[in-house]
Formats: structure tokens, sequence, C-alpha cells
């Protein structure tokens, strides 16, 4: 009995230091570079600072999922989002999964802005970061989109979860109003896509004390590109049933997530 417990003992207790390596190496290397933007956003011109700013956030996203990769924490296919860098001034609208979405997919879209709640923006692991590249409060609404329309204008793309946060039921929340209000505010299309995984880690329920089964995978595939809306709420729910159509036979976790089993 000893012999079969004592490997299962010995997984659980290395998938543990793994967990926590790749959360101190986030906290490290997202501090490191806010420690960099700080004097860049002083001496840079504003719209070199943001161009800055979001390739300093790239490379540094995706120097950390490579270490998770090498850790043996995740796998990772996320290619089909190299089909978007050159792509025009759009609204990259995914489903919300896990807290790993945003730098899974600000690490391969460097032009990228970000909506982000004002905590994050304020924090001393992402603040200098974000303002440095200008990265948006999701508050007030009103201020958000405008700053949202006028970086769509520049010819960037928005990095926008139109479920308003992480999911909480399979396979999609309610869909919000934001992504379609601001895409027919600048007039450009709103490109759906769809994150699959097969754990839970980092959903919305999951405790930061919760080691997942590794590696997790997760992997990224492009939706359907939508014109720019003419009515907002009709387009919300048009877009909660294409979402809801495209993942209801996806690899995901049940939501709301829940412990892994021992």
């Amino acid at each position: 009995m000893n012999e079969r417990v004592i490997p299962q003992t010995r997984g659980a207790w290395h998938e543990t230091v793994r967990m926590h390596l790749g959360f101190l190496l986030l906290g490290v290397m997202c501090l490191a570079a806010s420690l960099l933007a700080l004097p860049l956003r002083v001496v840079l011109p504003r719209a070199l600072s943001k161009r800055t700013g979001r390739q300093l956030i790239a490379v540094v996203f995706r120097v950390y999922l490579r270490l998770l990769e090498f850790m043996g924490v995740c796998r990772l296919d996320l290619a089909a989002l190299d089909a978007l860098r050159a792509a025009p001034a759009l609204v990259v609208a995914p489903n919300h999964p896990s807290l790993l979405d945003a730098v899974m997919i600000l690490s391969r879209l460097p032009t990228t802005v970000c909506i982000m709640k004002a905590e994050l923006v304020n924090s001393v692991f992402f603040g200098a970061g974000s303002r440095l590249a200008g990265y948006i409060r999701n508050t007030p609404l009103r201020a958000m989109v405008q700053a949202a329309v006028d970086d769509l204008s520049q010819g960037n793309h928005l990095l926008l979860f139109p479920e308003g946060t992480r999911t909480t039921r399979f396979p999609v929340n309610t869909m919000q109003g934001t992504a379609g209000l601001i895409a027919k505010k600048a007039g450009v299309p709103v490109q759906t896509v769809f994150i699959e995984t097969d754990s839970g880690f980092l959903g919305k329920g999951w405790s930061v004390l919760w080691a997942p089964k590794m590696p997790i995978t997760y992997r990224i595939r492009l939706g359907k590109r939508f014109d720019p809306p003419q009515h907002t709420a009709d387009f919300a729910s048009q877009l909660e049933q294409y979402f809801q159509s495209e993942l209801a036979h996806a690899q995901l976790p049940d939501f709301p997530v829940s412990a892994p089993p021992a």
C-alpha cells in the first residue's frame, strides 16, 4: 500500500513546487519590467512609450510562458494568434477560462492594448508596465470606451473579454455589450478567439493553494471575424450564441471549477 502512495505523493509535491515556482517567476519578471518601465515612461515620448511598453510586456510574457513549458507546467498551442499580427485594427474577443488568458494573447500580439481592472493598473507588479504601455482602466465606463476607440483609431488591436470576467458556467457567461459598443464607435471588426484547456487552473473559484495536474494543455484557435455591429444589444446576444455553439464540444473544465482530485 505504501508503495502505491509514495509515487502519488511525490508527484503532487513536484506539481506544488512547480506551481509556486511559476508564481514566483511571474512576480519577479513583472517587478523587473515595472522597474524598467518607470524611467522609460519619463524619458520617452508618449507614442513611443506605448509601443515600447507593449513590446516589453509581450517579451516578458513570451519568455515566462516558455519557462513554464520548460518546467513541464503546461503545453501551449498559440500559433493561430500570429495570423492577427498584420491585421488592421480590430477588437480581439476571447472566452475567459483562466487568469493566464491575457498573458498568452499579449505574448503573441505585441501591439495590442488591454483593458484592465483598475486595481491591477495600480499594483506594484503590473502598474508601471501597464501605464507605460497605455493600457486602459475598466472604469469609468465612458472614459474606458473613449480611450479604447482612440487607440483603435491608431490602427492597434484591443484585447477585451466580452464575458467581463472569468467563466463561471459552461461554456461561457452571458456576454456584455462593451465589445460591440467599442467596435461600433470605432468602426472596426470583432475577431473572436477560442481558448481551450483541460484544467480549471486559475479559473474563477480556483484557489492559489490548489496544485493542478501537469502539464496543463492550452490551445487557442481563431473564430469568425464579425463586421462592426449596428446594434450593441443584438450583437451581444449573437456573440453569445456563437460562442455557445463553437465551445459546446471544446476541451474546457467544468464551471464553476473545483479542487483537483487528491
